[in-house]
């Protein structure tokens, strides 16, 4: 059973979440943050910094909160948790990349559409910090598509234990020109003929995503079982998100534009499950259902 210093109920309470989920914390949750305490204290003095890669649906924010909360209550570690997509570029800062690169980087989402220097400064602050030194972490309001104040950022303390960082592209990797040729949707076929758009973004995750992501010290990856199922939970969110907001939701996508939307992020999501589980630390395998079925551990 969970750890007693930690509240169940409570944490399943604020994230919204049934109580059969306690079975996923008990089974593979709980295991996974004693597995990474144990790394942390293999690796000595020092922070460690674990990546997170899920696409939507598959529960990173919930998992990276859980490991936060447990190893904070259970190991009396100190935890921060960052999101790669509280490091978008700015609305602004992505309009003038579309005009100088390409129409379909002013979509937030694929590399090159993150502050990067934002990300290793964090990171790199995180892992220095002194006692009683502190730093803002910058957070995204998707709700306006653009960064929040930096007044706005939450604070956080030193030293760092660990840091978490999650994200849908954390850890990914470059595909082969061979590959890049061939659109691998209607978004690619019919916007980005020249293949310039996802030529860009993959020399991103060659060069400046490549050194963010060294920083990792270990990758977890949810695996979920396909793309085909990755857009059918995000359907699902949308239409859900519509019902509970009456049958207005004229800030809702429907379901043409959010297909289109789901287009940007699909050749990297594809890549990530054909790659990620041969080289993740630990795989942690969902079904349709969201729920996680198996984790695998790296020997």
């Amino acid at each position: 059973m969970t750890d007693a210093s930690l509240n169940l109920d409570d944490f399943l309470a604020r994230h919204h979440l049934p109580e059969s989920f306690t079975r996923t914390v008990d089974e593979f949750y709980v295991p996974l943050a004693h597995w990474l305490h144990a790394l942390l204290t293999a690796s000595g003095p020092g922070t460690f910094v674990l990546g997170i890669n899920g696409a939507q649906g598959t529960g990173k924010t919930t998992l990276s909160r859980f490991l936060s909360a447990f190893l904070r209550s259970h190991y009396e570690l100190s935890v921060a948790e960052l999101s790669i997509d509280d490091i978008y570029l700015t609305r602004a800062e992505r309009t003038d990349l579309a005009r100088r690169v390409h129409p379909l980087l002013a979509t937030r989402g694929v590399p090159g559409t993150h502050d990067i220097d934002l990300g290793h400064a964090i990171i790199d602050t995180l892992c220095t910090l002194r006692d009683g030194e502190s730093v803002a972490l910058p957070r995204f309001d998707k709700s306006v598509d653009d960064r929040r104040p930096a007044g706005d950022w939450p604070e956080v303390t030193g030293p760092i234990d660990l840091v978490v960082f999650e994200g849908w592209c954390v850890g990914s990797t470059a595909q082969s020109a061979s590959e890049l040729a061939v659109p691998v949707n209607r978004l690619e076929a019919d916007e980005d003929t020249d293949c310039a758009w996802r030529a860009y973004v993959n020399e991103q995750l060659v060069t400046t995503y490549r050194q963010l992501f060294n920083k990792i010290d270990a990758l977890v990856f949810l695996e979920a079982p396909g793309f085909d199922a990755i857009h059918r939970w995000r359907l699902d969110q949308e239409h859900k998100l519509a019902a509970s907001v009456g049958v207005d939701g004229s800030e809702l996508m429907d379901e043409a534009g959010l297909t289109r939307f789901i287009r940007h992020y699909e050749r990297i999501t594809r890549h990530n499950l054909a790659t990620l589980p041969a080289s993740a630390g630990v795989v942690m395998t969902l079904d349709d259902d969201h729920t996680v079925t198996q984790a695998r551990y790296a020997r």
